[in-house]
């Protein structure tokens, strides 16, 4: 702990993920503080950046959090490097009892959305804050699911091509693979499915998603239930994250009996479809606010840190 009380962290990852995160700890936080900041780029502008606040950096990653001064005092460590780079970070630092903020697809530890299922995890060792996509998409199909069966969910995150870093681009597989999972772990859907896209627009784009849901079981009494229940969860997200917003009006529509679409559901009953569209605007703490894909990310960190010291 730190001689005000706040928990002492560390963040390992100097990229734009780690120090947007180690920006909003520093102006947001009055539970957490960041002690150290590891990267293995000695002129990385997040360890500079971190130098100019007065935090202890080292170039050295791993190694230079286990090794550094305070390395007992840190009782957190946010990881935003890569999911192959998190597998040796997780084992070593899991092993020195420090509690890890997963924030690569690498998906050791359970997969932790802050708004649908924060509350079941606070005793993990490492959780999982899933992917950007996950974040903004996986509240809306829990959401829907509480209210009626989802056959099927489908997400496409569409974020600017200048908001995307190495580490984002190394994980695209990860990023689908890991998303589609937790669509239907954390969402509750029976199956799901994840797309991202990496737009090259100049002017960037600000970061939009589109949830579709394939339900059953559909009656006006749910059509009141479903936007009220989507539309609580959006308020949710946005409490934290304060960029996130319903973009268009939520549709709910009848699937004909020959639509394509209900091959998707593996044979499983679907009458109806459910379309969200949502915006994220960054708080461009540290990329501009195109970046919504890093803000939601770093938010979401952030919220799940502090409920962890809590």
């Amino acid at each position: 702990m730190s001689t005000d009380q706040r928990t002492a962290v560390a963040i390992i990852g100097s990229g734009n993920i780690g120090t947007d995160l180690m920006i909003k700890i520093q102006r947001l936080s009055d539970t957490l503080e960041v002690v150290l900041v590891a990267g293995i780029d000695p002129l990385s502008d997040g360890l500079a950046r971190a130098r100019r606040l007065g935090i202890s950096t080292t170039h050295e990653g791993l190694k230079g959090i286990v090794e550094h001064e305070r390395f007992s005092d840190i009782a957190i460590v946010f990881d935003a490097t890569s999911a192959a780079a998190h597998k040796a970070t997780a084992a070593t630092l899991q092993a020195a009892g420090k509690k890890l903020v997963d924030l690569t697809p690498a998906a050791i530890g359970p997969f932790v959305v802050p708004a649908v299922n924060l509350d079941e995890h606070l005793d993990a060792i490492n959780i999982n804050m899933v992917t950007c996509g996950g974040q903004a998409t996986i509240p809306v199909v829990a959401s829907i699911s509480r209210v009626v069966p989802v056959r099927y969910a489908e997400i496409v995150a569409s974020i600017s091509s200048m908001s995307a870093g190495p580490g984002t681009r190394a994980n695209i597989d990860e990023f689908t693979e890991t998303t589609s999972r937790a669509i239907e772990t954390v969402g509750g859907a029976e199956h799901g499915k994840a797309i991202i896209i990496l737009n090259p627009a100049d002017p960037p784009v600000i970061m939009r998603d589109t949830v579709l849901c394939l339900i059953d079981d559909h009656d006006e009494a749910h059509r009141d239930q479903l936007i009220e229940s989507i539309t609580t969860m959006i308020s949710t997200v946005a409490a934290y994250v304060p960029g996130y917003r319903l973009k268009q009006e939520i549709q709910i529509s009848p699937i004909p009996p020959d639509a394509p679409v209900r091959t998707l559901t593996n044979g499983a009953p679907a009458t109806h479809k459910v379309t969200v569209f949502l915006e994220v605007e960054g708080a461009a703490h540290y990329l501009p606010a195109y970046a919504g894909n890093l803000d939601i990310m770093t938010s979401a960190a952030l919220r799940a840190g502090e409920e962890l010291a809590r």
